[in-house]
């Protein structure tokens, strides 16, 4: 189905140690660039005395809205594993960080590499990874006497309900799987005098 998508639940978090060098990562549910942005410069702040804080995120249920963070280190070597650990779990609206304190002992560009990565695919087997669905939303307007109609509708199909008032003119605001939103606006089109938003 194409209304399903993976992420996780709630933050995880994970530690990994090479060659004395610390890396710490965090995985967190996201749903947008500013909380991206706020969740990243809070770590900075929190771990100001670390060498690097790099980090990778994917968003939307197409998981075409990406980006990856190197922070100081050789290119690809930070960012590039972490996006790779969350695309290989196929996993979206989700950004992890992982913060490393040098040890004293270079490892080298394929060190990191393989460090970044095995931090990020730590902190995924820490994390829960759930199954969402992707919803639509629908506003309709109708007057009061057919409202026992549109309750109908609503009991049949089961849809979150998010807003409703009732008076001599009712709305409401629905939420819906968008493979069921289809059924639902056809079912709510055949209730008389309701406007679809």
């Amino acid at each position: 189905m194409n209304d399903i998508y993976r992420t996780i639940k709630e933050t995880a978090t994970a530690t990994v140690t090479e060659k004395r060098s610390k890396f710490i990562a965090f995985a967190h549910p996201v749903s947008d660039v500013e909380e991206v942005k706020e969740i990243v410069a809070r770590y900075r702040k929190e771990y100001y005395d670390a060498r690097h804080v790099c980090w990778a995120y994917m968003l939307g249920h197409e998981r075409k809205e990406f980006r990856a963070n190197d922070d100081g280190e050789p290119s690809g070597t930070a960012g590039k594993p972490i996006l790779g650990q969350i695309n290989s779990n196929e996993l979206t609206n989700i950004l992890i960080v992982v913060i490393r304190y040098f040890g004293g002992i270079k490892l080298g560009t394929s060190g990191l590499i393989m460090a970044y990565k095995a931090a990020a695919a730590e902190v995924l087997t820490a994390a829960e990874i759930i199954e969402r669905t992707v919803d639509e939303t629908i506003r309709i307007k109708f007057e009061y006497p057919f409202l026992n109609g549109v309750m109908k509708v609503v009991k049949d199909m089961t849809p979150e309900i998010l807003r409703q008032s009732f008076g001599m003119d009712c709305e409401m605001v629905l939420r819906i799987r968008k493979s069921e939103m289809p059924g639902l606006r056809g079912r709510l089109e055949n209730v008389d005098t309701l406007q679809i938003y």
